[in-house]
């Protein structure tokens, strides 16, 4: 087969370079305000030492923690720290009920929340790192763990079923999310209608929380950043030492 068979003639050419010229430019204004729109909520800052140099809604988001400090997770001086036997009591789990852990990490609060949920429960345990997702595999197979369903989730959506979640929690891990907006939206779209979710962070207001400004939030801050969405505040506790639980209720 000899390649002058596939020769295009001039009248081709010409068709091809008035496209370039005339149509792909429209195309691509056509579909630029559709980005714009998408993004123009975020500004970009000169970043501090443990931020991006991203701002949404006044703060800059913090650099996330990568899979490397697991181990901070797991350490043995957090359920003292932290009290993590005082927050899932806040939440009220009950059995059979359907929860996302975003951000879920190595899976510290999925396997408390799993066996509240029971056997006939599910709890989503999301994250953006692939290596995160590969420990909650591990944990997903362990006896006792089979209502843990890993999912690798991406930067602007967590990649959840449409209104099948009763409960979306975060723990530590809003203030570190590159697309707020977008993974709130995706969240929101998960729940089902009166579902929860569930915000615990460590409290901005108060300096004796022993923790990184940019890694903290107000109460405040939370209630102006949900303020957008069809979700109600319902009450925050503050039983948590270090941490503030606010607590929305999807309309």
């Amino acid at each position: 087969m000899r390649l002058h068979r596939f020769a295009f003639s001039p009248i081709f050419y010409l068709c091809v370079c008035l496209y370039f010229c005339l149509l792909l430019p429209g195309l691509i204004w056509a579909t630029l305000p559709a980005t714009m729109e998408r993004y123009n909520h975020y500004k970009k800052i000169q970043p501090s030492a443990d931020g991006i140099g991203k701002a949404y809604q006044g703060r800059e988001i913090a650099q996330v923690m990568g899979w490397q400090g697991a181990t901070w997770l797991e350490r043995d001086e957090r359920e003292r720290e932290e009290r993590t036997d005082l927050l899932l009591p806040e939440v009220a789990l009950l059995p059979g009920l359907v929860v996302a852990d975003i951000g879920a990490g190595t899976g510290y609060y999925a396997r408390r929340m799993a066996s509240l949920v029971g056997v006939k429960g599910m709890v989503y345990a999301v994250d953006v790192q692939p290596e995160m997702v590969a420990m909650l595999n591990d944990l997903a197979k362990r006896p006792g763990f089979s209502q843990i369903k890993p999912v690798l989730g991406a930067v602007d959506d967590v990649k959840l079923p449409t209104g099948m979640v009763d409960l979306a929690i975060m723990v530590d891990v809003y203030h570190e999310l590159e697309f707020p907006q977008e993974v709130m939206t995706s969240i929101v779209r998960a729940l089902k209608p009166g579902g929860r979710l569930v915000f615990v962070e460590y409290r901005a207001e108060d300096e004796r929380v022993p923790i990184k400004a940019l890694h903290k939030m107000s109460e405040a801050q939370i209630k102006r950043e949900v303020g957008a969405y069809p979700l109600v505040w319902e009450r925050t506790s503050n039983k948590l030492p270090w941490q503030h639980v606010v607590i929305f209720r999807k309309k």
